[in-house]
């Protein structure tokens, strides 16, 4: 018989044996109140068994015993339950009471408010006891007229029974408190059943169980953090009673948290911070159920405070220091950086992801025998959990060898998107080396950057040069030039060469004008692009990275203080982070100096732009005999061709003709003079040559 059966057996035991000595205990007072005269006695030989058997009279529910024999009887099962109370494994009505220190009569109490939900038929005895049938529940009056050893410090609401919530009372108003109805509460009656592990229900909708992780689930960087937290789980003398759990990966500090608690065979249960109620009576009674769940079972709490930090969630510093200084015992905060104002003593650890080698191993064992080159791709490319790597391998492990690698890699890609797509416009990369246009030297700059992101598993990881390296395994650019030569479209073609996710961020609307706010928004973009290590496209960025300025007042300081932020995440990122700018000049030279490439996109020249109008139009476009050479002569970028030859094919469309010289230069005629760019208006006139075709 396991442990838990024993307990149960043990348990079950010990309540038949309160019971039966609460119901004939209440059956005396209740007969003697009704003043009813003595019943016949039983044939002494058969007592014995009697008692043990039903020992009420089917036809009116009197016990079968005179008042004497109903005395000695009751002393009997008294001794009797005192002897079950110490048996072992201990009943669990016995280790509620040892819990929350209740003394004899508040366990009295407590038995007489369970045995109604236990036993119907006690409340019958209830209203007997009463003198008054209608009286079918228990009261404090009731408990002192019916033991023996009344004790009225129970009543008052800091003794436990009603402290901890253990019973409830109804009372009415202007009822007196001694004679308002009483319950037990509902966890406590299944918790002496033998339902140990359930949660109550009031708590069900704010916190959540974590699954169960073994320590060997862990790879080794975060098992040794798991290890560290271990004491700290055994509230051990000198064990912090709030461990900050540091950094922005959370699914990895659940999975640490959840194999720390697991093997100290504590269950964990997690609660965001800004779920909190705002009320202090509510946050008070959800503290003090926590806590008795912790005297009841010992969970572990684990506090997930990192989306309130991000969103500086109202008052969710001042809810979490109250929640922590009621609820007490030891709690698990998921912060990325420590929390200040805490009352509690309190101990940080830094909790990342596994290292490269360490998502290298995962991938290999989880995709299976010859899957290297695919697990050095993908390891190399995405910063994942072991959780989240081993959901990936499952779905694609059964590809044909040949196409592992690729469908893991989208598997990859679609996996990482969810958090990022709520923060930028994720663009779908389309363009090719084939269709941008620049002069040779930036044109293998940009070959340079795609080589360096695909390569970065052989330099950093192979050939060694990762482990010289404390931060920068990311690479960064900045594309400079006016706009609409090409810097989106270059962010674009990297992207579909390399096969990643591209996301637009536009600078201008992520700076705030209030203190902190721009650090906020960027760490929001930076930590949820982390693990797909996505290609972040900073538009806009004269926004922010404007020329640092001489600090003259708090506004000058700050400015500067969100730009040095900027470049720490940049050079921190592990992924492509590209800016795009239109003032090169407007940068100064200590920015320069901390960005790996940077890309001049030059006003075209007329070479470049005749092929810009050559690879305008589609192949499909009907098109008439277009004079390249007089269109190269227009001085428009490469964004301007594509919106005039645009508007010139639905001009076309809608005359169901075909492009002509007149519908692009009229089309280019409207483009200029929409950006206020003098051309004379000689340079749009087209007069059609001699024996063409119009």
């Amino acid at each position: 018989m396991s442990a838990t059966d024993a307990q149960r057996a043990s348990s079950d035991r010990y309540l038949g044996l309160a019971l039966e000595w609460l119901r004939l205990t209440l059956e005396h007072v209740g007969s003697r109140r009704a003043g009813a005269p003595a019943l016949t006695p039983p044939d002494q030989a058969a007592s014995a068994s009697r008692l043990r058997r039903r020992r009420l009279m089917p036809e009116t529910g009197r016990l079968q015993l005179p008042p004497g024999d109903m005395t000695a009887e009751i002393r009997r099962l008294g001794d009797e339950v005192r002897r079950a109370a110490g048996a072992e494994p201990r009943p669990l009505f016995v280790d509620l009471a040892d819990r929350f220190e209740l003394r004899p009569f508040e366990v009295k109490v407590l038995l007489l408010c369970a045995g109604i939900e236990l036993d119907p038929y006690i409340g019958e005895l209830c209203g007997r006891a009463h003198g008054d049938a209608r009286l079918s529940h228990p009261t404090f009056a009731l408990a002192f007229s019916v033991f023996a050893d009344p004790d009225w410090a129970a009543i008052s609401p800091r003794r436990p029974l009603r402290y901890w919530g253990l019973i409830e009372i109804n009372q009415p108003p202007g009822q007196p408190l001694t004679t308002s109805p009483l319950r037990a509460d509902e966890r406590a009656v299944n918790y002496v059943k033998g339902s140990v592990d359930e949660l109550d229900d009031r708590l069900e909708p704010l916190i959540s169980e974590q699954p169960p992780v073994t320590l060997d689930a862990l790879p080794p960087s975060q098992r040794a953090v798991a290890d560290r937290l271990r004491p700290h789980l055994r509230a051990e003398d000198g064990a912090a009673a709030v461990v900050q759990l540091l950094g922005s990966d959370a699914p990895s500090k659940r999975l640490v948290a959840a194999a720390a608690a697991t093997a100290e065979q504590r269950r964990l249960y997690s609660l965001a911070v800004d779920a909190l109620p705002s009320d202090p009576a509510q946050l008070d009674s959800v503290a003090r159920l926590w806590r008795r769940e912790r005297a009841l079972g010992g969970p572990a709490l684990y506090l997930d405070a990192l989306e309130a930090e991000l969103t500086g969630a109202h008052g969710a510093g001042a809810a979490l220091a109250r929640f922590l200084g009621r609820a007490g015992g030891e709690a698990l905060l998921d912060v990325r950086e420590p929390w200040p104002g805490l009352d509690q003593p309190s101990v940080s650890m830094d909790v990342g992801r596994p290292t490269g080698e360490e998502q290298r191993d995962a991938w290999e064992r989880a995709l299976g025998p010859g899957s290297e080159s695919a697990a050095g791709a993908l390891s190399s490319q995405f910063d994942l959990h072991a959780g989240a790597i081993a959901r990936i391998a499952s779905g694609v492990r059964d590809a044909p060898s040949d196409e592992l690698r690729d469908r893991a890699w989208d598997a990859c890609l679609s996996a990482t998107r969810t958090r990022l797509d709520a923060l930028a416009q994720r663009v779908e990369p389309k363009a090719t080396f084939d269709d941008i246009v620049l002069p040779d030297e930036e044109l293998a700059l940009l070959h340079r950057i795609a080589e360096q992101v695909g390569e970065r598993d052989t330099v950093y990881g192979r050939w060694g040069f990762g482990r010289r390296m404390s931060r920068g395994f990311g690479i960064n650019a900045l594309f400079a030039g006016p706009s609409g030569t090409g810097k989106t479209m270059a962010a674009e073609v990297i992207a579909h060469h390399l096969r990643l996710n591209l996301y637009r961020i536009d600078l201008s609307a992520v700076v705030n004008k209030y203190i902190g706010e721009t650090e906020k928004n960027l760490r929001r973009v930076f930590d949820a692009a982390e693990e797909g290590s996505a290609l972040l496209f900073f538009d806009e960025a004269d926004a922010l990275f404007g020329k640092r300025s001489e600090v003259k007042d708090s506004h000058d300081r700050y400015a500067n203080i969100e730009i040095n932020y900027l470049l720490q995440r940049m050079e921190g990122y592990r992924g492509l982070a590209i800016l795009a700018t239109n003032m090169r000049s407007a940068l100064d030279t200590a920015f320069m100096r901390r960005l790996r490439f940077v890309v001049n996109f030059p006003f075209p020249e007329i070479p470049q732009r005749r092929e810009l109008w050559e690879r305008a139009f589609p192949a499909e476009t009907p098109t008439g005999a277009l004079d390249f050479d007089r269109l190269a002569r227009l001085p428009a970028t490469g964004g301007m061709v594509h919106n005039i030859a645009l508007n010139a094919a639905f001009t076309a469309a809608r005359d169901d003709g075909e492009v002509t010289m007149p519908l692009v230069l009229d089309a280019a005629k409207t483009e200029f003079r929409k950006l206020e760019m003098p051309v004379p208006e000689s340079s749009f006139a087209w007069e059609q040559p001699v024996g063409t075709a119009r």
